[in-house]
């Protein structure tokens, strides 16, 4: 199993120029997936019960995101950090990095370090690692 003390995290390159309006935090990543299972996006990489879809399982346009996540993953590459806020229906929604994310959930990784937004601060209390 990786363990994200063995993964270096940089800013993604969202936030860049705009770090004053987000926070770095560490998040649950099964409460994630649990909320996110909600979101109108979450199709692409999850199923139904909310198992992640391995990578053949994936539509072909996500495939290319989700080999570079693992390559990245096996050379050691630093990882930008994903990008998480509050949906319209209240629930998680993973923004930039979402390969990246769900590559290291379905790596069995627990805790995920993320950017919020500085105005949802109160909402991710629930979901902190």
């Amino acid at each position: 199993m990786i363990q994200t003390q063995d993964i270096q995290f940089i800013d993604n390159q969202a936030v860049q120029g705009r770090r004053e309006h987000y926070l770095d935090v560490v998040v649950d990543t099964a409460k994630i997936l649990k909320s996110w299972q909600s979101s109108l996006y979450s199709y692409e990489w999850m199923h139904s019960d909310g198992r992640i879809k391995t990578r053949d399982e994936l539509p072909e346009s996500e495939q290319p995101k989700r080999d570079q996540a693992e390559e990245k993953l096996k050379s050691n590459e630093t990882l930008e950090k994903s990008v998480l806020g509050i949906g319209l229906m209240e629930n998680i929604e993973i923004g930039s990095g979402r390969a990246i994310f769900l590559t290291l959930a379905a790596a069995g990784v627990q805790s995920i370090p993320v950017h919020i937004p500085k105005s949802n601060e109160d909402e991710f209390t629930p979901f902190l690692s």
